[in-house]
């Protein structure tokens, strides 16, 4: 919403030294949303005078048509002699009244004019365009003014060039602001000082001499007023302070009928439609259109009309799109001519604001009235709106106002909010007091019951009763009206409070779980990347899935962010590679990435949800079928990695990152899960069928759970998804790991008596896997074992073919004494048989 300074102080006697700055810093500290002050004219200098075209004289032999005039500028320049000017336009003619530049002016972008030489002759000044002004962006023509002005009067005044607007971008909720009525009456508040409310001027009663109205849907239409103005003078053309005001709020004056509907609807948020009354063919109607009915709007475009669609009628049928845009059969006709409308049926009406708004919308065909109709306008204020253009019509076309008013009004109940009056303290964690919220909502045009009831104050159940004005139908609840206090008193002044929480009430388990995994990541040169939770089907081809893996069966959305991603992922992959694509594409090679997130998962019968109510919180049962009717969605943790794990550099060689990185990832994850990992080789989609590890969690009782996969990305999958070679990843199901998790962690014990060291080598079959010998050295050694560590694998002839050698570090600690070297062995021999049973193990060199 543009709003011109000037205009605004018609209706707010604002200071007089107040600037657009001023009234934006007091409106944004109100609550509205000024994004800029423009400044209109501030670059224009005079002398710019109105002019007389005395001759003109048509150049030829150029390119284009030339004219060379002369121009009765009064004194303007100095002399009284006709000012002689070269121009290119051709919409005037001798007798005509211009906008004349002399030598010495400046116009907009600091553009000087002086006497110069062009097409052979000599021009003192310049003829200027709407355009060449910063009125408007029309090139076509210069300015004609009316005849009445005199020849030197001053333009600059004349043609209010020079003024500030301010550009207020206004909130769904706030379609007061979409007028100059609705901002009058913010800066009034903001002022503290009394507004001139153009709506309040008198309105003859309702009776049945005015034009015939059949309302078939009240719900959708509410209120219709109808006024009939006959003797138009179509001849008569929009004064020029109207035109300018029309153009400082973005409008382009079209005709006098049409700009004084836009005129009152800039200054009272009510959107008017005029209609020729030769071209009706008996009652205003408001109905639902019949499915097919068609249309043609003043655009020109035929339209298809909905069963939805709300619409105006006469006998004939449709002629216009209710709230939205008139029909182009009922048109005010050639107005600004002798032969143009003379008798005008101005329609004022309040419609519902959600058909309007899906008319726009099913439509393409927002509109100036669309916009403030599904905002919600003022009912009450029809009659006055429809009033105002009616002596408008009368002031500037001559026009007589016939006594017949109508008036069709469904009635209804005024909206009052009961609310305590220490609602808005409460909300604001500050102390108001019950006057400043009584005087508050008053200011906003509430009626305020505040007389205290007997016996309500001593039991703490002091209550307002509040009557919302019409022009607020975003007032619903008392937290609206205490949003209205606390911004008047100003957002600035609300204290820094904290919250007082009930003890007890911290994270959750899981919750700290990801807190601590997210850290320990970080702390191994993980960067956090979430990603959107969106993927298309192509996805799965790129990573290899077989046509019935599981992760192919998606959640569709029905109104998707992207149409190529139209799906919820079912892995956190696809979204993590692509920002490792996307990083390695704009140089950085050395990446470590983690994410954790849900996943989505469809439920093979699921049943469609219940529609939950509005009115009252939803019981336990309805919670209950709302979420069984919602996919799974288990949480998932997932790593990918690229380029140098290590960087080489004097402390030596690095190393890049390869599967075994991806598992320790796994295994840092684990730890903080408080649970063990084993990890087994296996081959799984999209990972190299020689390089993937399948993750289980060991529970208590020593049985396995999978919870994920971890290894090398397969390289049709690097090169399909553009990405680097070697690439590896891993993901968890973080669920499932918290639930085999193990108790909440303790503090290591700290042994002051020394640890016994004892290696051992096995050599064991090259298929037998090494987290097999692992647990089975565990088992056997007992709990004198402190920890195990594979510190080495090895093959070659010397141990045979087919057959491996494993390497592996123990150490062994009582809690109560020093070991002995006999003890320590005998745990050692004791590992070394389980191994050797379990496994087929043998000691090497034995």
């Amino acid at each position: 919403m543009r709003v011109p300074l000037s205009w605004l102080r018609e209706y707010v006697d604002l200071p007089a030294g107040a600037t657009g700055r001023d009234v934006q810093a007091k409106l944004i500290s109100a609550g509205l949303e000024v994004e800029t002050v423009e400044q209109l004219g501030a670059g224009v200098k005079g002398p710019l005078v109105v002019g007389e075209v005395l001759t003109i004289e048509e150049l030829e032999g150029f390119k284009k048509p030339i004219r060379f005039c002369t121009v009765d500028v009064g004194d303007a320049n100095g002399t009284g002699e006709p000012q002689e000017i070269v121009c290119g336009a051709r919409n005037f003619a001798v007798g005509d009244k211009v906008v004349v530049i002399l030598p010495g002016g400046v116009l907009p972008g600091d553009f000087q004019i002086s006497a110069r030489k062009t097409y052979g002759r000599t021009s003192h000044g310049m003829i200027c365009s709407a355009a060449e002004l910063g009125m408007g962006d029309d090139h076509n023509g210069i300015i004609v003014l009316p005849p009445e002005h005199e020849t030197g009067t001053d333009a600059i005044g004349l043609l209010e060039l020079v003024d500030e607007v301010l550009d207020i971008a206004v909130t769904p909720d706030r379609g007061y602001a979409l007028s100059l009525r609705g901002v009058a009456r913010e800066a009034a508040i903001a002022y503290g000082v009394p507004l001139s409310d153009p709506a309040l001027i008198d309105v003859p009663a309702a009776n049945a001499f005015g034009y015939p109205v059949k309302v078939a849907d009240p719900v959708g239409c509410d209120r219709f007023t109808a006024r009939t103005v006959t003797g138009v003078n179509a001849g008569a053309r929009s004064p020029i302070w109207l035109q300018r005001r029309l153009q400082k709020v973005g409008m382009r004056p079209i005709s006098l009928a049409v700009d004084i509907t836009n005129y009152v609807m800039m200054e009272l948020g009510q959107p008017l439609h005029a209609y020729d009354r030769t071209r009706l063919d008996g009652p205003i109607g408001v109905r639902r259109a019949e499915p097919g009915e068609k249309i043609t709007t003043l655009d020109g475009v035929e339209r298809v009309l909905d069963a939805e669609d709300l619409v105006i009628t006469d006998d004939r049928g449709t002629i216009g799109l209710a709230g939205v845009m008139g029909g182009a059969h009922t048109e005010i006709a050639d107005f600004g001519s002798d032969a143009g409308t003379t008798e005008i049926v101005i329609e004022a009406a309040h419609f519902a604001p959600v058909p309007i708004a899906r008319t726009a919308r099913r439509h393409k065909l927002a509109s100036e009235a669309s916009r403030r109709y599904e905002r919600g306008t003022d009912p009450e204020i029809t009659s006055a709106a429809a009033q105002r253009a009616v002596d408008l019509l009368v002031l500037l076309a001559g026009a007589g106002a016939e006594p017949g008013v109508t008036e069709v009004v469904t009635p209804s109940a005024a909206r009052t909010i009961a609310m305590p009056a220490d609602h808005p303290d409460r909300v604001a964690g500050t102390e108001y007091g019950r006057r400043t919220v009584v005087r508050r909502l008053r200011q906003i045009g509430c009626e305020v019951d505040d007389t205290v009831r007997a016996g309500s104050a001593a039991a703490g159940t002091d209550e307002l009763i509040v009557t919302v004005p019409s022009w607020r139908p975003d007032l619903s609840f008392p937290n609206d009206l205490a949003e209205e206090v606390i911004r008047l008193e100003g957002y600035e002044s609300l204290p820094s409070t904290l919250p007082r929480l009930p003890s007890g009430r911290g994270l959750t388990e899981s919750q700290l779980l990801r807190r601590r995994i997210g850290r320990a990541l970080a702390g191994a040169g993980y960067t956090e990347a979430p990603s959107y939770p969106f993927l298309g089907a192509e996805v799965f081809d790129q990573l290899g899935l077989d046509a019935g893996d599981a992760r192919r069966r998606t959640v569709r959305l029905a109104n998707p962010l992207y149409d190529n991603e139209p799906s919820l992922r079912t892995t956190l992959l696809p979204g993590l590679l692509a920002t490792l694509r996307r990083n390695a594409g704009r140089g950085t090679h050395d990446l470590a990435l983690f994410e954790t997130g849900l996943v989505f998962r469809p439920k093979e019968k699921a049943e469609a949800p219940p529609r939950l109510p509005v009115d009252r919180r939803p019981t336990p049962e309805e919670i209950a079928a709302l979420e069984a009717a919602l996919p799974d969605q288990p949480r998932r943790i997932a790593v990918v990695l690229a380029g140098a794990r290590e960087q080489a550099g004097w402390w030596g060689d690095g190393h890049p990152a390869t599967w075994a990185d991806a598992v320790e990832a796994a295994r840092v994850v684990a730890r903080q899960a408080r649970t063990r990992l084993t990890v087994r080789q296996d081959q799984y989609a999209p990972f190299h069928p020689g390089r993937c590890a399948s993750l289980l969690a060991v529970r208590e009782d020593g049985t396995e759970v999978p919870v994920g996969h971890a290894g090398e990305l397969h390289p049709r999958v690097t090169k399909a998804l553009g990405l680097p070679e070697r690439t590896c990843a891993m993901e968890l199901d973080l669920d499932i790991l918290e639930r085999v998790g193990g108790a909440p962690a303790t503090g290591p014990r700290v042994s002051t008596f020394p640890v016994a060291t004892q290696d051992v080598a096995l050599v064991v079959d090259a298929a037998v896997p090494a987290a097999d010998v692992e647990q089975a050295l565990r088992d056997g050694a007992g709990s004198l074992l402190e920890s195990l560590r594979l510190f080495d694998i090895f093959t070659g002839p010397q141990i045979g073919e087919g057959r491996k050698s494993l390497a592996y570090a123990l150490r062994f600690r009582a809690p109560d004494r020093t070991l002995t070297a006999e003890e320590a062995s005998a745990a050692r021999d004791a590992a070394i048989t389980s191994a050797t049973t379990r496994t087929g193990a043998t000691l090497r060199g034995a």
